[in-house]
């Protein structure tokens, strides 16, 4: 039941990993586990889950995350997530934004665990999916070790055996959610504290986290890594992921190699109405840190928007940054 290997997650995050961007990422990583943009379990009660839940096969292994606190509809939305496919459902309780709170979920439910816990039993009955947790460290003015503990113990005995911990409290009030991901300072000693008083659950440790060197350092106390918008405005980091957190011995495909592939996904997304910039603009970070990288951008923010030149677009912009490199991995003859 809980047999994802999540040595390496990419994180859930509003507005950026969505089902365009987790195509790509599994271009460049075959093995690290991809997670949804968190779900509000309404969207799924009286929306279209059908078009909220869909997913390219190609994603998996793929989490859901679900935000919400409705017991019932939090088993129903599980049972969906198995119909769909998902390899696990995970459950927001650390998202600290005043929408999110309003609709009671998100970190404010760190202050009832019992309601926790009765989410998560009702979800881990309802499915034979893993059932997770990401959580924060505390919230507010409750932030003890103590009630941290407290908080997971109550939770693990109702079903989750995973908990993945952003090592940051949340502040409610007075902080924005950005604010949230870089005000309260990480306390990454906390995280691996909770991996020894728990050994038996798999902690994931979340939060801050922007190279592989220190994502493999994480793992000497804990049992996973998970990277949030590093990952994503510099996509190419994951293709260290499979040879360094899973032992694969194939190289990574090149740079040009992955955007072949995409290429045609682009076209196709066209052609089922999806606008351009909505799949060009993951592709922002690809080649981040390389020469041309800025007009790439350039090009890439600008005229994607005017949807006009499909993945010619993308061609050109390819282009610009191989004449500053001078070819070599960047062979356009692929694209």
């Amino acid at each position: 039941m809980n047999s994802l290997n999540r040595k390496f997650c990419i994180a859930p995050m509003m507005e950026r990993t969505d089902r365009h961007f987790r195509f790509l990422a599994r271009l460049i990583s075959r093995r690290a586990v991809l997670y949804t943009e968190m779900v509000p379990v309404p969207a799924l009660m009286h929306g279209h889950p059908q078009r909220v839940l869909a997913f390219n096969p190609e994603e998996r292994p793929l989490a859901l995350q679900l935000g919400g606190s409705a017991v019932d509809d939090l088993a129903a939305s599980a049972r969906m997530a198995q119909e769909a496919g998902y390899d696990e459902v995970n459950l927001n309780v650390g998202c600290p934004s005043a929408r999110v709170r309003d609709g009671r979920f998100g970190a404010c439910l760190m202050a009832d665990p019992a309601l926790v816990a009765e989410c998560v039993e009702a979800m881990a009955n309802a499915c034979d999916l893993p059932v997770t947790v990401k959580t924060r460290i505390g919230i507010d003015e409750r932030d003890s070790y103590d009630e941290l503990c407290e908080f997971v113990g109550y939770v693990a005995a109702a079903g989750c055996p995973t908990f993945i911990v952003h090592a940051r409290k949340a502040w409610l009030r007075g902080l924005n959610p950005k604010q949230n991901r870089t005000v309260p300072p990480l306390r990454y000693d906390t995280v691996y504290r909770l991996k020894r008083d728990f050994p038996a659950l798999a902690i994931i440790i979340n939060g801050g986290i922007t190279t592989m060197e220190a994502a493999s350092g994480h793992l000497d106390h804990v049992d996973g890594v998970m990277l949030g918008r590093e990952a994503y405005g510099n996509p190419w980091l994951l293709a260290e992921v499979d040879r360094r957190f899973y032992g694969a011995s194939d190289p990574p495909p090149s740079r040009s190699e992955v955007l072949a592939r995409y290429l045609p996904y682009v076209e196709q997304q066209l052609a089922n109405g999806v606008s351009q910039n909505t799949v060009t603009r993951h592709l922002m970070g690809l080649y981040q840190g390389l020469p041309g990288a800025k007009q790439w951008r350039r090009m890439l923010g600008g005229q994607a928007r005017a949807d006009g030149d499909g993945v010619d677009l993308i061609r050109r912009a390819a282009r610009l940054v191989e004449d500053h490199v001078g070819g070599g991995e960047l062979c356009m003859s692929t694209i």
